[in-house]
């Protein structure tokens, strides 16, 4: 049995007020089109197949090695949106799964089940259903005596009788394509000049064919986002799941409440999240590492054994048994090496420093190399930019700098030098060599005594 996904994502979402996409705007660090792509892929070995619209390019080019893609230039009607699939799914699959891309909750064990229930019986279409007393939108399930589906009626459509039905249509279906690309061609359109899905149901009891359901156990996965309100839900749900499998996974984490983790975040066991702390995007933290409270990581990587303190972390790496805090920040190009210090208000940018170096306080080091074992005193900065250019810095093993050190790049300082506090450095340093004054001269070689 050979089965796709169609994902409808054609529409504006004009109700999000936004000039984006609505299946673009970002849900727990990845849009919100990304889930219903993740979960086809998960039930299919085959490439779903996305149905887009406004903001095609924009959609195409983000999702282009995750899904193959039609054009509904018109919005005529989600019936229509599934018409425009079938030259590249007919003869090829023997069931589809049909689902709207705004609904980021659905788990792939739902739709698995979905696929089962049609897969075992012999009417061409099975589809999920809620009970709600919130019909947010949805249509109304309609059954006869006995209990069988006859049609589904849209809300704008349904009778103050209807709308009190509590069985609501998520909107989600499983049909045989034998049935569908034909049956596609016999739904009406409707007074609004559209065509709708919902329509395969009474065409299905015209054919005296049975029609399946399954009603979903967590409503919650049937969360439609149709408003940034409704964006807002769906992001505490899927939080609360993610927080949930870390912790499952080995992860003690304080305070689930007041904590943020995105859905690409990995984090290894035994290591503790603090609250108020922010992990965004393609972030790794190792074990028995600790962050937070009141941090922010970025698509970076934390090794095993570091403490990341009340500071901010984005696009830098930490190896093993790193500490830094309060109030640290690390930008884009930082490189700590095993064991490497930084204190308060420290700021580091696109720089290496090795393993074993100690930087203090209200220092930044901007476009350097550092070497091992390094100590940089407090107040240090390396001025690096000279209003058109940035310049770089090399400092050497075992050296020592003073607080309040100027360091003027283009600039190299050798291993073992020391400079003086307050010395503005101008010049390269070579070996063994103390240095102070403003600006810094070369006092005197050091011995092993000093």
């Amino acid at each position: 049995m050979t089965i796709n996904a169609i994902i409808m994502a054609a529409g504006q979402g004009t109700r999000m007020r936004s000039k984006w996409p609505k299946v673009m705007h970002p849900l727990m660090g990845k849009p919100m089109l990304s889930y219903p792509i993740d979960t086809a892929h998960a039930l299919t070995d085959e490439m779903p197949v996305v149905v887009v619209g406004y903001g095609a390019e924009q959609i195409q080019y983000h999702f282009k090695d995750q899904a193959r893609f039609v054009l509904q230039e018109k919005q005529l009607g989600t019936g229509h949106a599934v018409q425009k699939a079938e030259n590249l799914l007919n003869d090829r699959v023997d069931q589809v799964v049909i689902l709207p891309a705004d609904l980021p909750l659905l788990t792939t064990s739902t739709l698995g089940h979905l696929v089962e229930i049609q897969t075992l019986h012999s009417g061409p279409v099975s589809l999920l259903t809620i009970e709600s007393d919130s019909p947010r939108g949805f249509g109304r399930i309609i059954r006869d005596d006995h209990g069988e589906i006859q049609a589904i009626i849209e809300e704008a459509q349904a009778t103050p009788e209807q709308l009190a039905i509590k069985e609501l249509n998520v909107g989600v279906y499983c049909i045989a394509t034998d049935w569908l690309w034909e049956a596609l061609k016999r739904i009406p359109l409707s007074p609004k000049g559209e065509y709708y899905l919902t329509d395969l149901i009474a065409i299905a009891v015209e054919d005296r064919l049975s029609i399946q359901s399954h009603t979903l156990d967590n409503p919650e996965e049937a969360i439609g986002i149709n408003t940034r309100v409704h964006l807002a839900e769906a992001e505490r749900v899927l939080r609360k799941r993610i927080n949930r499998l870390c912790m499952t996974s080995g992860v003690t984490i304080i305070d689930p409440e007041s904590t943020y983790i995105e859905a690409n975040v990995r984090i290894g066991k035994d290591s503790i999240i603090w609250p108020n702390t922010f992990l965004h995007g393609d972030t790794i933290v190792g074990e028995d590492s600790v962050v937070g409270p009141n941090s922010i990581v970025r698509d970076s990587q934390i090794g095993n054994s570091c403490k990341v303190l009340s500071s901010v972390v984005e696009y830098a790496i930490l190896e093993d048994e790193v500490s830094i805090g309060p109030f640290s920040r690390l930008r884009k190009g930082a490189h700590l090496a095993q064991g490497t210090q930084l204190g308060n208000f420290g700021e580091v940018k696109n720089s290496y420093l090795g393993p074993g170096t100690k930087m203090g306080h209200f220092s930044y080091i901007g476009d350097t190399t550092i070497a091992g074992e390094v100590n940089v005193g407090a107040g240090t900065i390396t001025c690096n930019y000279d209003g058109v250019k940035k310049h770089s810095t090399e400092i050497g093993r075992g050296t020592f700098i003073g607080s309040d050190t100027l360091l003027v790049a283009p600039l190299k300082l050798g291993e073992g030098v020391y400079t003086g506090a307050g010395s503005v450095v101008t010049k390269d340093i070579p070996d063994n060599t103390l240095a102070v004054g403003m600006p810094a001269r070369a006092i005197r070689k050091l011995k092993e005594s000093d």
